[in-house]
């Protein structure tokens, strides 16, 4: 047990170091530049030459003590600021996957409308390409065809129903649950998590752990954008970072609801059996419409 909490220890404090007290401190520094430089010497460099030289002699001159001290009130700052980002991705968050503030609500309508006549567009030149040629298709005719299905799902897996694309990722997969078979997922996924197996969690845990590094990543860029106030090359910095973080959650955001179709694929007749719902000699394939009804049912409680 010792070794175990040493060990546990040991990883709490790589991450304390790696999620907040790392990218804290080299905010601290930008901060730094950028009040010592201003907008008027925003590229001179031999200015922040001197000056990094004059503050490292400042602190070279101090006490043992005394550096000690600025040590840890440099680290429990940039800690500090690495927590203030951590509540903030929520907000990037909710902003990402389309959860707007009711304010917004006309714009989140207009945008999904757009998303949703464009992806109808898309669904009906397919149609219209596959009606054309119903039987025997030429190789460029069939590559016509797989163009446009793939145009289809890299808008939206199914109709659209949010305004952002990772928003709409997850309503394709509440989507498909519910119309291929039956399964409502805001109460049937608690209890399909528990018997899944430990590969399967394994899988989705880690492509959720990317999705959340990344929104914590797109963060990041907000208190830059608070340094264009005064050093605009900040405003160069936040949109990096944001642009990082961005598409990281989209890879991850796509691994994940990838992953989650395959669970409700694979796994949903485990959910069933553990819930007395279907053919108990059935032991594989994917669920039916009536019995992801059934099941349905059960986990709502007439809710």
């Amino acid at each position: 047990m010792g070794g175990f909490l040493d060990q546990l220890a040991k990883t709490l404090a790589d991450r304390w170091v790696s999620l907040l007290v790392l990218p804290g401190a080299f905010f601290l520094g930008t901060a730094w530049l950028s009040v010592g430089l201003g907008h008027a010497e925003a590229w001179n460099v031999p200015l922040l030459t001197r000056r990094t030289e004059d503050a490292a002699a400042t602190v070279a001159d101090l006490p043992a003590g005394a550096q000690a001290l600025l040590v840890v009130a440099v680290l429990a700052a940039a800690a500090g600021v690495g927590f203030v980002v951590q509540a903030l991705a929520g907000v990037t968050r909710r902003v990402w996957l389309g959860q707007w503030p009711r304010p917004l609500d006309p714009v989140a309508v207009a945008r999904t409308a757009r998303r949703r006549a464009r992806w109808h567009q898309l669904v009906e030149e397919r149609r219209t390409l596959e009606r054309a040629t119903p039987g025997t298709r030429t190789r460029e005719q069939q590559d016509q065809i797989d163009t446009v299905a793939e145009r289809i799902t890299r808008l939206a897996m199914a109709e659209p129903g949010r305004p952002t694309w990772m928003g709409d990722r997850i309503h394709a997969v509440e989507s498909i649950a519910y119309h291929r078979y039956g399964l409502d997922l805001a109460y049937g996924w608690s209890r399909l998590w528990l018997v899944l197996p430990d590969p399967a969690r394994a899988e989705l845990t880690a492509a959720h752990s990317a999705f959340a590094a990344a929104v914590a990543t797109g963060t990041w860029a907000v208190p830059y954008l608070l340094l264009t106030a005064v050093w605009w090359p900040a405003v160069l910095v936040a949109a990096g970072i944001g642009l990082t973080g961005w598409v990281r959650a989209r890879a991850a955001m796509a691994d994940l609801t990838t992953l989650t179709e395959a669970v409700l694929d694979l796994h949903g007749r485990t959910l069933g059996a553990a819930l007395g719902v279907g053919d108990p000699t059935e032991e594989t394939g994917p669920l039916t419409i009536g019995e992801g009804e059934r099941i349905t049912d059960l986990v709502r409680k007439g809710r």
